[in-house]
């Protein structure tokens, strides 16, 4: 078993741990995801089809706008929301949204966030100390 540690912006939220589930790909709460059923929705997406209930979310970029910001809140009410996103570059939107839903948020890690993990890792996320720890 390996440990790694990476650091990042100091986050959002309340530590979390779960299980990864990585694409390079952006990320829009209103565009890329079926929040009744919890999984990836948009065809074009890398994760299309997979659940990112209860995940650890590591992904590129955000995008889209003021949606993403009550989304979170919603899904978080029903309980299909991830743990926690991790991204190479948040927006303020998106940390708008996190902050109002209690939901754990971190970007701007030293690398790109997207190689360094692998889906399947388990991910201790610590958001206000700007820090992750991997176990593979």
């Amino acid at each position: 078993m390996t440990t790694l540690e990476f650091h990042g912006h100091p986050g959002i939220g309340e530590p979390v741990s779960g299980e990864a589930l990585i694409a390079s790909d952006n990320f829009s709460a209103r565009y890329d995801l079926n929040r009744i059923d919890g999984v990836f929705s948009r065809p074009q997406h890398k994760l299309f089809g997979q659940s990112y209930v209860g995940k650890i979310l590591v992904l590129n970029a955000a995008k889209g706008g003021v949606a993403t910001a009550w989304m979170f809140h919603a899904m978080k009410s029903v309980d299909v929301i991830p743990k926690a996103l991790l991204l190479n570059f948040a927006n303020p939107i998106l940390a708008q949204g996190a902050a109002f839903a209690g939901f754990p948020l971190m970007d701007r890690f030293d690398d790109d966030i997207t190689s360094l993990i692998r889906s399947g890792d388990r991910v201790e996320v610590f958001p206000k100390e700007g820090k992750i720890v991997v176990t593979r």
